[in-house]
Parts: structure tokens; C-alpha cells; sequence
């Protein structure tokens, strides 16, 4: 079976192309996938290993010490992947933006990103169009399709999404029911984090002015929750049942999905958005997900054990369902594995950023930011 590549030159068709794109198959329940056709099935499949591929890529770089750090989202594939499927790519406001935390691998794959520029990053080359090889692994940074600047500094996403919403909110005019053929219409502000992160004040003050009555913000505000911040146990930590829970008192949609399920999580995503896009008011969304390969390298970026894996779970799904046969999803795996080295090896030649470099794009268009010239 051959990978779908939506980040390169090369893109193969998925063998089973021939078939129905309805799920109609015999072998399995048709509710299992929720109406979901097979075209779609297989390409959130394709995309989940493709992340999980170049993540493990970017913890053998650093493990053989090619870079200094890494963090990344193993274990968020079947959330992340189907977020980025059902979103308006492009620059501007009238696209969606896209607020994201620092395991956001699955969504920029699925928004169309080119690996490369991962791999670039983490081992901090010149060539690195999201810091110039200034920053940590998963900092992206892609203003062509609205990605902002992933920051090291938790949950301050939360926000600065508001200030995107707000510009959206005033440009998007399907609400006043204004020139409806506008272009402007039906974008929103996309701002993920982790549960940890909502013990910060950035978070309560997103839900705080995304809902104020008459003025609410076309927001949706997701929190992965792994049940994990670094090392601190969520049991120990939070006395809500479900952060969920919180947009409560502020009247606002909110609900709790299995973010291990990329069926579930593209079905819940979609009516949220829909909803957010067609109201133009918030939504919280939290979603149940794994944390694979542990917080970062500063815990070993091992493997953890008896946890939910999501690719292995719907690779199951689909093999039941005589979808993709266990073969089949070898060679995806192995086919991204082989791209991903190659990959390594050509930015493992390129150069890193000069020392002077340093004071570029503080600013705006590198203004000067070297204190001692001023």
C-alpha cells in the first residue's frame, strides 16, 4: 500500500483508491466509523504515522546527539491529525489561526507542513524558517498558514488567541448579517494546550473575554489532556472532575471526547467548529489523549508502557474492517522511516546560524536590537 505525501513532491495513491469511498464493508459495524468514508479513514491514518515516524526520527537525533532537546506529541496523533483536516489553511483572517502548544506535530502535518523544516529545527540549522535555528523542537512558526510562534513559556497561547479572535470577529460578518458573499466569513481562532497549562492565569482569562455576553469570541479552546505536567499527576493537582467543567460557569459550549479516537475526535471537532464558525461564539473541548514518549528528553523520551497507543488501536479498527492489511501498514511506516532519514542526513550538512544572526527578527523586518548599537 502505498503512503499518501501531502508535504512533498511525490504522491501516491493509496491502493485501495478503487473502492467505495463509503464504509460498507461487511466484516465490520459501518457505526463503528460514524459515516466517515474510507478515502478519509485512510489518509487520518496515513498522516498519524507519518507523525509518529517523524517524531521517533526527531528523538534518534537527539539521542545520538544531534540536538540539544527534544519535545513532541506522541500519542496526540488521532486529535491532532483530524484538527488540522478540518481547517481553513491560508494567511490572514479570513483563514483560521492557529494558537498551538509544543506537541502540535499531528495538526502542522495535516495543515500540508514539509517534515524538513522539523528536522531543521530541532538540530537548530540556519535553514530553519521557523527560529533560524533559535528555539527547541515542535516551536513552529508558519505565518503562510497562520501558525504562530509556538512559545517555551506555557499556555500563553491561551492568550494571545483572543487577539486573533477579535480580528476575526470584526472582519467575519456572517453574524451581523452583512455582505454575506464576503470572504470574510466563518474563520476562527483554534488555541490548544495541555492540562497542566490551565492552572495559568492566560487560560482562565481566554475563557473570561471569549464569552462575554454579546461579544463572545469565535474561539475554539482545546486542552490535550495526558494527565500529566511533566511530573506532577493531574490527580493530585486538579479538584474539577473534568476541566471541561470550567467554561460551565461561563455559559458556554463544552465538552469532553476520547482524543485517542481519531473517529471520534474528527466527528466532535467538526460539529464544534461548525458550531463556532456559524455562531461565532467559543467552544472548550477536552480531550483524552496519551503522552507516549514521556514529557521531553529532560525525562528520557522513552517509551512508556500501558498506555492507549491511537495508531495501534485504528490500525486494529481498520484491519477489522478490511481496510488496510497489517503489511500494508509496515510499508507506510517503513516508507516515511527511510524519507525521514534521508531527510536527516541532507540537513545534517547544512550549517548552523552565525553568531551575529542572533539579533535578527527580534523585530519587526530585523529592525536593529543589538542594545549596544542604539
Amino acid at each position: 500500500m502505498s503512503r499518501l505525501s501531502s508535504n512533498t513532491s511525490k504522491k501516491p495513491a493509496f491502493s485501495a483508491s478503487g473502492a467505495s469511498s463509503k464504509v460498507k464493508d461487511k466484516k465490520h459495524d459501518p457505526e463503528d466509523f460514524q459515516g466517515l468514508d474510507k478515502t478519509l479513514l485512510l489518509k487520518m491514518f496515513n498522516i498519524m504515522i507519518q507523525s509518529r515516524a517523524l517524531e521517533e526520527r526527531l528523538i534518534k537525533i537527539y539521542k545520538t546527539g544531534e540536538a540539544f532537546f527534544w519535545i513532541g506529541g506522541p500519542g496526540e496523533e488521532a486529535f491532532g491529525v483530524p484538527l488540522g483536516l478540518l481547517s481553513k489553511i491560508g494567511q490572514g483572517p479570513e483563514f483560521d489561526y492557529f494558537h498551538l502548544h509544543y506537541r502540535a506535530t499531528p495538526t502542522v502535518l495535516a495543515l500540508g507542513v514539509d517534515p524538513i523544516h522539523a528536522i531543521r529545527l530541532i538540530m537548530n540549522k540556519k535553514a530553519d524558517v521557523c527560529t533560524g535555528g533559535r528555539n527547541f523542537s515542535n516551536h513552529y512558526c508558519f505565518p503562510e498558514k497562520n501558525i504562530t510562534p509556538i512559545s517555551s513559556p506555557i499556555e500563553i497561547q491561551y492568550g494571545l488567541s483572543l487577539g486573533t479572535a477579535r480580528a476575526q470577529k470584526r472582519a467575519n460578518t456572517k453574524a451581523s448579517g452583512k455582505n454575506k458573499n464576503s470572504k470574510y466569513q466563518n474563520s476562527i481562532s483554534i488555541v490548544t494546550g495541555g492540562d497542566a497549562g490551565t492552572a495559568e492565569g492566560d487560560f482562565a482569562s481566554c475563557l473570561v473575554w471569549a464569552t462575554r455576553p454579546g461579544d463572545e469570541l469565535p474561539i475554539l479552546i482545546t486542552v490535550q489532556n495526558n494527565t500529566w505536567g511533566i511530573s506532577t499527576s493531574y490527580s493530585e493537582q486538579h479538584g474539577e472532575d473534568k476541566i471541561s467543567d470550567r467554561g460551565l460557569a461561563f455559559k458556554m459550549k463544552c465538552l469532553n471526547i476520547n482524543g485517542n479516537d481519531p473517529v471520534e475526535s474528527y466527528v466532535k471537532l467538526k460539529e464544534s467548529m461548525d458550531y463556532i464558525r456559524k455562531e461565532q461564539k467559543p467552544v472548550l473541548l477536552e480531550a483524552s489523549v496519551s503522552r507516549l514518549y514521556g514529557h521531553s528528553s529532560a525525562s528520557g523520551a522513552n517509551q512508556q508502557e500501558g498506555l492507549a497507543c491511537p495508531i495501534k488501536d485504528f490500525k486494529a479498527r481498520l484491519i477489522k474492517a478490511g481496510l488496510i492489511t497489517e503489511s500494508e501498514s509496515v510499508e507506510i511506516k517503513k516508507s516515511y522511516e527511510d524519507e525521514f532519514y534521508k531527510m536527516f542526513k541532507q540537513v545534517q550538512k547544512e550549517e548552523g546560524p552565525s553568531a551575529d544572526s542572533i539579533w535578527e527578527n527580534t523585530f519587526v523586518n530585523s529592525e536593529n536590537a543589538d542594545w549596544r548599537s542604539f
